[in-house]
């Protein structure tokens, strides 16, 4: 069993992400079915078993990287250190997410896009909320695609096939969703795309540490967590919802989209400069 374990880590990237893959699922679906079953909350239930397929993830990932990469630390490999450094890092992304949000709508308030309105909730209980949705979104889509996916990648194919196979397949999995929500949510595409590229970008600039990428991430939903469910701000319609983005979501806009194209090319700029 372990020297099929080891072959395994010979084998070509697809088959070793389908293996995973189908691991995967088969040590979650016995235990998110009961879920399914018992829990008539739809939210309270798609909270569970999410929460639960990372946890599977993560004790799947020590596996994977103990008997098929001998390497019982593999999280570290990935990036996940609990350093200074990557404290530091996280902190940085989380501001430079957060900050880059508020120039969007900025941007947009000083154009008479949108004005800004008084909170009609208690604010400081939003602001705790959304950083910590946002930096556990961040935590779980980033071990997930910047860590495991990435480095499985990486062992195979060039850094540039890596790094936009990544991107696309990071942008590409936000749509497994009914044709329906699909169709309605595609314009957001590039600019998924475009956040791939940059947290790849990110990881490579800070050596592979997962830091910053989380903190962006986390910066990026938790600010417009914030904005959004503290209904800070208003739209006046002056124009079109593709400019500002479809549905209230600035990843469905062209103002959103140029701000993950200025984004990606700072932090490449960075890479190359490092």
């Amino acid at each position: 069993m372990k020297k099929n374990l080891v072959r395994l880590a010979e084998r070509p990237a697809p088959i070793r992400l389908g293996c995973f893959i189908l691991t995967l699922l088969l040590l979650w679906l016995p235990l998110a079915a009961p879920i399914y079953f018992l829990v008539h909350d739809s939210n309270l239930e798609s909270i569970l078993t999410l929460v639960l397929l990372y946890g599977v993830f993560i004790f799947l990932l020590r596996l994977w990287g103990k008997y098929v990469y001998q390497q019982p630390k593999i999280l570290r490999h990935y990036g996940l250190k609990f350093t200074r450094q990557n404290g530091v890092d996280l902190l940085r992304g989380l501001a430079i997410g957060i900050i880059n949000i508020l120039i969007l709508f900025g941007v947009e308030s000083l154009l008479g896009w949108l004005v800004w309105q008084q909170p009609k909730v208690f604010l400081l209980k939003v602001i705790i909320e959304g950083l910590l949705v946002g930096l556990g979104v961040g935590f779980a889509e980033e071990l997930l695609f910047r860590g495991w996916l990435l480095n499985e990648l990486q062992r195979d194919y060039s850094p540039r096939v890596a790094l936009w196979t990544d991107a696309i397949a990071f942008a590409t999995l936000h749509f497994i969703k009914p044709l329906e929500a699909i169709i309605h949510t595609l314009p957001q595409f590039p600019a998924l795309v475009l956040l791939g590229l940059t947290q790849v970008w990110g990881k490579r600039w800070r050596r592979g540490r997962l830091g910053l990428p989380i903190g962006l991430h986390g910066g990026l939903v938790g600010g417009y967590y914030i904005i959004n469910v503290g209904e800070l701000v208003k739209y006046s319609g002056e124009v079109p919802d593709w400019v500002t983005g479809v549905n209230n979501n600035p990843l469905q806009g062209v103002m959103g989209v140029l701000l993950m194209s200025v984004l990606a090319l700072g932090i490449r700029g960075r890479t190359v400069k490092s």
